[in-house]
């Protein structure tokens, strides 16, 4: 989790409401580099939190608030929430941090326990190259196109696809700089054969200007990939921006890509995050292992 440079709370903040002190605090985060995403992540988190202490003012809060609110979320979950125990604790895992830099901001506690993140392998969900050119042939127009190859040949999350500008892809050197990364880090990937023949296409239709390539929002970019799904026959629960991303990193790993650079294209602190797609690749090194030694031996 990304630490943020906060300071501490003022004293007016102290005196006052506690609905006042996390306006002032999201605030803060957001002028210390925090995305609106974080933002509002903050707020979802730390609201549930005052919401369940059901305190009016600052100075009425305290640490066991915190731990009667962890507690409780730990045995029930969430009011309306997923019914599912690991995505529940995963949740409440995030918010805990939330709420943890929220106390410590104003000084209630030093030491606040967070609630550890569920352990166990990530269900990663990816399709198969085949799907993927089916949705790329189902395309409508040449934005279609451009989702679906930039997606499947670059691995960019969904924000950073929509944050790309015209003027940071170079079509002679096939990369583009992602200027509006998470966690703030800019980073240079490269891009394949459907989406340079999508971009010069684009590029001789509206010229190279300057601005953003894909004017969607996110909700935009959602309904045109279940679209594209419900065209090629691809099956609605299986795509949505992320999986295309998870789909690029597999197919990145089979074509011998190395993990630390696949880490690096990815844009993953850790390259432990970026090593969760290895174990995708299981049931490749069983089927190869299989040829080798499994064959009905002649005696």
């Amino acid at each position: 989790m990304v630490r943020f440079d906060l300071g501490e709370a003022s004293r007016e903040v102290l005196e006052g409401d506690v609905w006042y002190a996390l306006e002032a605090f999201l605030t803060e985060l957001e002028a210390a580099g925090a995305s609106s995403k974080t933002v509002r992540a903050y707020r979802y988190g730390i609201t549930d939190f005052l919401r369940f202490a059901g305190r009016n003012y600052v100075k009425e809060l305290g640490l066991e608030d915190y731990n009667r609110w962890r507690l409780e979320r730990l045995r029930k979950g969430f009011p309306q929430g997923s019914r599912d125990k690991r995505k529940a604790q995963t949740t409440l895992h995030y918010y805990s941090l939330y709420v943890r830099a929220f106390i410590k901001w104003l000084g209630l506690a030093d030491r606040v326990p967070a609630v550890a993140r569920p352990r166990g392998r990530r269900n990663v969900a990816t399709l198969k190259e085949d799907e993927v050119r089916r949705m790329f042939e189902a395309s409508r127009d040449l934005l279609d196109k451009l989702i679906i190859a930039l997606l499947f040949e670059t691995g960019l999350r969904a924000q950073e696809l929509l944050s790309l500008c015209i003027e940071d892809i170079n079509l002679e050197s096939h990369e583009m700089v992602i200027k509006h990364a998470k966690f703030g880090e800019e980073r240079v990937v490269f891009f394949g054969p459907l989406s340079l023949e999508a971009l010069r296409l684009y590029s001789s239709l509206n010229g190279w200007k300057k601005g953003r390539l894909i004017n969607l929002t996110y909700s935009g970019l959602y309904k045109r990939l279940k679209t594209l799904a419900e065209r090629a026959g691809v099956s609605l629960e299986k795509v949505r921006p992320h999986v295309l991303r998870h789909t690029f990193a597999t197919e990145a790993l089979r074509r011998g890509i190395d993990v630390v650079a696949l880490q690096n294209l990815l844009g993953h602190r850790d390259v432990k995050t970026t090593q969760i797609y290895v174990h995708l690749l299981k049931e490749d090194v069983k089927r190869f292992y299989e040829r080798a030694f499994m064959q009905e031996v002649q005696v």
